[in-house]
């Protein structure tokens, strides 16, 4: 049995080295592909015919050349091939995203409600409902989905949602009812698929840097090197818990004058008056102070926190996120002068993904599986 473990394990190591390099050439030539690879052209050639057979990457008619000789095929991802579908479950929104191999929207439904005090077995029928209408959707585009991510707002481990407490969740178990896939259903913290959303289809970003997801609650997701950092027990990156006055509100951590407390979306609507996001927003763009001063004042908290942490990780860059990015305009000074006052200057950068970043990150997140893992995809076929 030695020997065929051997050789399958090759050749799935093989099949993930020729598809990354297609990836990342966007378009590339087989005689290119053995180059950048070290593989024989003969064994390009074997694997390059599995991977079309297989739905992940087409081939076409290479450009004109003045070079002599046959003209050669390009290769590159079949974007009608493999699709990842993400799932977000917020507090106060639900979300369903579909992305092909090449990393393009395909399909994108959000539902805007309020899931506090909702029983779990409620909410998730919903999720599975969202989900139901992006596979159909998917399919309508002959699309074959690999698998699904679901972003949700706590601490996880493995598919069960450990602590989730702006919903007031605790060793939730997730099941959702859908189609056979390649790699199932797996499930992530929100701000860390966030950070990984922003680092594959957001705002160009160094290799360090911290993604800031603003709405109720407050995440942070950290990237090291391009790569996300966990933690020692997939806890990294609780912003919204650090405790920026001891003696302020109580938290649904069960602590005091934790950041989302005092600078989360509900604490920057009851600081302006506000009843909803979009009002705080159009009271901003009229110029009215009492707006204006709560959002502010929420700016100054982010950033002292956010010198705390850029004071200890270094990163080379902080992305705003979330509603924090929509009120970007008046924000990110607060951010910024909050930061320079403790001697911490990082790059401020804003997220072009706002709101989606999370669940982008969750369909992107089944999408480099794909691309990482192509034999097992193959192999569910």
């Amino acid at each position: 049995m030695t020997g065929p473990v051997q050789h399958a394990g090759m050749r799935a190591s093989n099949l993930a080295l020729v598809l990354r390099a297609i990836a990342d050439a966007g378009a590339i030539t087989r005689s290119r592909l053995a180059t950048s690879t070290g593989l024989t052209k003969s064994s390009v050639s074997g694997l390059v015919t599995d991977l079309v057979a297989g739905g992940l990457v087409e081939e076409s008619e290479a450009p004109p050349s003045r070079d002599r000789g046959r003209p050669g095929t390009m290769l590159a991802l079949d974007r009608q091939g493999a699709a990842g579908l993400g799932l977000e479950l917020n507090v106060d929104y639900l979300a369903a995203l579909v992305v092909d191999l090449g990393g393009t929207v395909r399909y994108r439904h959000v539902a805007t409600l309020d899931n506090r005090h909702r029983p779990p077995a409620e909410v998730l029928a919903e999720v599975a409902s969202l989900a139901r209408a992006a596979v159909a959707a998917a399919r309508e585009q002959g699309l074959e989905l690999s698998g699904a991510c679901l972003a949700v707002p706590g601490v996880v481990d493995g598919t069960t949602i450990v602590r989730a407490p702006n919903l007031d969740w605790a060793d939730v178990p997730v099941e959702l009812a859908l189609p056979a896939s390649a790699y199932g259903l797996s499930i992530e913290n929100e701000a860390n698929l966030a950070a990984l959303g922003e680092l594959w289809f957001g705002t160009p970003t160094p290799r360090d840097f911290v993604h800031v997801s603003g709405e109720i609650g407050i995440g942070a997701g950290i990237v090291v090197d391009g790569e996300l950092f966990r933690g020692a027990h997939a806890r990294a990156g609780e912003l919204g818990h650090v405790v920026l006055d001891p003696d302020g509100p109580p938290c649904s951590c069960g602590g005091r004058g934790c950041l989302e407390r005092l600078a989360g979306l509900d604490a920057i609507l009851a600081d302006a008056g506000a009843g909803s996001r979009a009002e705080l927003e159009q009271r901003c763009a009229t110029g009215e102070e009492k707006a204006l001063a709560a959002v502010a004042t929420a700016g100054r908290r982010v950033g002292a926190a956010l010198a705390s942490v850029t004071n200890l990780l270094d990163p080379d860059a902080v992305v705003l996120g979330g509603v924090f990015a929509a009120l970007a305009a008046w924000l990110e000074p607060a951010v910024a002068a909050a930061l320079a006052d403790h001697a911490a200057r990082p790059d401020l950068l804003v997220s072009r993904l706002g709101p989606d970043a999370a669940v982008r990150g969750a369909a992107g997140a089944v999408v480099r599986r794909v691309i990482d893992d192509p034999a097992t995809f193959l192999g569910g076929r």
